[in-house]
């Protein structure tokens, strides 16, 4: 990448399994140090003068952007180092992107039960429906919600009991009150600021809370990667060349 060929080169032993076979085909080269780092950019993030806010269009690449505020795509990295959510989550995504990252990231089922599943429908074991005829492996357990989420490959129905394997004392035969594919199952509860609450997971949810499902926590934060912080155009080339001769100072 043309970014990195301003980091300074530095010697590097290629070969860790030197030391182990006492000798052999040790090769030293230079490369470019990756792991420098300058605070030119954190200095113009801290004066609101140097910088102005931008949202990315839906499908614009860093190189497009770049292009778009500065006629020319090479300043594409300054995006990254003036935003950290970029740097630690990457790109925004396309919704057909997301459509698709949710489904690998998510790929069971949910069930959603109105009762006290502490001691019951536990990890490992298996769940039944009884309409249905569905089996899956339980693999993961939200209490909070009183959430199950089963590996398998069919569906339960929506209002079915479901029974679990186990030990005597714990099988189980409760009705579900949700189903369905694990990436709409409930992530949490909010009120009407927009705050975290929480909810009594053996009774009705109060109608004052809104709902956040695993699909739409996935939608706003990659609204969110959207409105960053760039550089004013009449300062990049400056700040650019001032990054540049930090690094190979």
């Amino acid at each position: 990448m043309q970014y990195f060929k301003n980091f300074r080169k530095t010697l590097y032993t290629f070969g860790d399994d030197f030391e182990k076979i006492g000798g052999g085909n040790r090769q030293m080269e230079y490369v470019r140090d990756i792991t420098l780092y300058v605070d030119v950019v954190d200095q113009v993030r801290e004066s609101l003068s140097y910088y102005e806010p931008y949202s990315i269009i839906e499908g614009e690449r860093p190189d497009q952007v770049s292009q778009f505020l500065y006629d020319t795509p090479t300043y594409h990295w300054t995006f990254f180092m003036m935003n950290d959510k970029l740097r630690s989550q990457g790109w925004p995504l396309t919704n057909k992107q997301i459509e698709e990252k949710i489904v690998v990231d998510f790929p069971h089922k949910y069930v959603r039960f109105q009762a006290d599943i502490s001691n019951v429908f536990l990890e490992g074991e298996y769940a039944y429906g009884v309409l249905s005829g569905t089996r899956g492996q339980i693999i993961k357990r939200h209490l909070d919600t009183g959430t199950i989420i089963v590996e398998t490959d069919d569906n339960f129905i929506q209002g079915e009991a479901l029974s679990c394997s186990g030990p005597a004392q714990n099988v189980a035969r409760i009705a579900n009150i949700g189903t369905g594919y694990e990436y709409y199952a409930t992530h949490h509860y909010e009120n009407s600021n927009g705050e975290y609450v929480d909810i009594d997971p053996t009774a009705p949810v109060p109608g004052v809370y809104n709902e956040v499902t695993i699909f739409d926590r996935y939608i706003r934060e990659n609204d969110n990667l959207k409105n960053i912080a760039v550089i004013k155009q009449e300062n990049i080339t400056q700040i650019a060349s001032a990054f540049k001769r930090a690094l190979t100072s």
